[in-house]
């Protein structure tokens, strides 16, 4: 009777032990799915603002890596697998991938990580209720594209005519319409150079920029101009032309001037966003965010290769003054 009691007490023992250990080996580990349009990886600030939630990637939390390596039809394609695969949270780095996520799923929630123009493309609802399975942080891109072709015009006054790259798609279309307003404030004529696809020859749509007289040019934000960076900066140093980018990465890889939000914050930002899903909250519960930050660079060292001045309150109203390039950091 003793012998039984004393098993029972063993067997009740190692339950007690067990059970504790049993269920945090059992613990899911919650796995996103960060699919880019173009760019292997998600951006360091991104990891930065998990690892200050307690995310550590490979131990608390999988990130499964996807990109189209700048190839739009591969979207759609990368998001069915993400999504058989059962991630918990999408998390999108552009308008396309946004697009693909969406068209792939009603259930998983998506977190876009900077859209262009979420309500106006309908992608939510609107910033305060987002509705359905998506929220995320807004990129202002109309606001910003008038705003650089101010900047460009403040920086040299002469321009008349000024070239603006852009893609085929409906948002870049409606920013470039925006800016129409700005340029007959400013008396400048502006000229659509439109691409479909990067992954054909770029040179013939720059080419145009020399046929159409342009005095300047404006490059609307889309990341697979990334791959192209040495093309745009040898064909603006060849031709002395004046170049404004989109953002921070351009300027400080050799690009004249840059303005736009920080992206680094927005990145961090999108963990939030993450962690909030990841702890029950609804993305119809989550307001689209708008980002606070702006700013400009200048790159000297570019300025003097091209024999350009780029007038002293212009620097003063620099954020950054480049005087060597430092390379992308997005």
């Amino acid at each position: 009777m003793r012998a039984t009691q004393s098993i029972l007490l063993i067997v009740v023992m190692l339950a007690l032990i067990e059970g504790p250990a049993g269920a945090q080996q059992s613990k899911k580990i919650p796995r996103i799915a960060w699919i880019a349009y173009d760019g292997s990886k998600p951006p360091r600030a991104f990891i930065t603002g998990l690892r200050e939630r307690g995310y550590v990637e490979g131990k608390s939390i999988i990130i499964e890596y996807r990109s189209a390596e700048g190839r739009y039809e591969r979207l759609s394609e990368i998001a069915g697998e993400l999504v058989r695969r059962k991630v918990d949270v999408f998390v999108a780095d552009s308008n396309a991938a946004t697009d693909a996520a969406k068209k792939a799923t009603t259930m998983i929630p998506i977190v876009f990580d900077t859209y262009g123009d979420p309500v106006g493309d309908g992608i939510v609802a609107g910033l305060a209720w987002p509705g359905g399975n998506i929220t995320g942080l807004s990129a202002l891109s109309f606001e910003l594209a008038g705003k650089r072709l101010e900047l460009l015009r403040n920086a040299f006054p002469k321009i008349s005519r000024v070239a603006v790259l852009l893609h085929g798609d409906a948002n870049h279309r409606r920013q470039f319409a925006d800016m129409q307003n700005v340029a007959k404030a400013l008396g400048v004529q502006l000229q659509a150079l439109e691409y479909e696809d990067l992954m054909f020859d770029l040179d013939p749509v720059l080419q145009r920029t020399i046929a159409q007289h342009a005095d300047a040019l404006v490059v609307l934000q889309n990341p697979a101009l990334f791959s192209h960076l040495t093309r745009l900066f040898d064909f603006a140093t060849k031709n002395r032309l004046p170049v404004i980018y989109p953002s921070r990465a351009f300027a400080t890889a050799g690009g004249l001037m840059s303005y736009g939000v920080r992206y680094a914050e927005v990145h961090r930002r999108a963990a939030y966003f993450v962690d909030r899903i990841l702890k029950g909250a609804k993305p119809s519960d989550l307001p689209v965010e708008q980002p606070t930050k702006f700013e400009l660079l200048v790159n000297l060292k570019t300025a003097k290769q091209i024999d350009l001045t780029i007038p002293s309150k212009v620097l003063m109203w620099a954020d950054r003054v480049i005087e060597e390039s430092a390379g992308i950091n997005r």
